[in-house]
């Protein structure tokens, strides 16, 4: 991959957003990873190859979660919108339903969501809500 992750002039985008994008970009990446060993992993007859294979995804899994934490630990509105949906029981789509609702329609900013003046996300808690 050349440097076609951004979509504006890289020189006009301050750092923490070109930062952002890269690790946009790996996080790609390492699912793809994830895919192509699954793909592998169901073709592969070698006892000795699968588990080779088993190991490297399982590096992938590791690598996409780590570049998930750094987006969500920068982004709020996205980690709030996530907590309402992953490891959560009941329905995805619902769920994800629910959990933007909660965020509400607030316009985040190039450096995550607008505060109020009491420096509130406005976000609520998304923690032990019923599902």
């Amino acid at each position: 991959m050349g440097f076609d992750q951004y979509h504006e002039p890289p020189d006009e985008l301050p750092t923490d957003t070109r930062t952002f994008a890269r690790l946009c970009a790996s996080l790609t990446e390492e699912a793809e990873a994830i895919g192509w060993y699954q793909q592998r992993l169901a073709v592969e007859p070698d006892p000795e190859a699968r588990a080779i294979m088993l190991d490297a995804q399982g590096e992938e899994f590791k690598h996409f979660s780590m570049d998930l934490e750094f987006l969500l630990r920068r982004t709020p509105t996205w980690r709030a919108i996530a907590e309402g949906i992953i490891f959560q029981p009941g329905d995805i789509v619902e769920n994800g339903e629910e959990a933007e609702a909660e965020v509400g329609e607030g316009e985040p900013g190039a450096d995550g969501p607008q505060r109020d003046a009491s420096g509130s996300l406005g976000i609520g808690s998304l923690r032990g809500s019923a599902r």
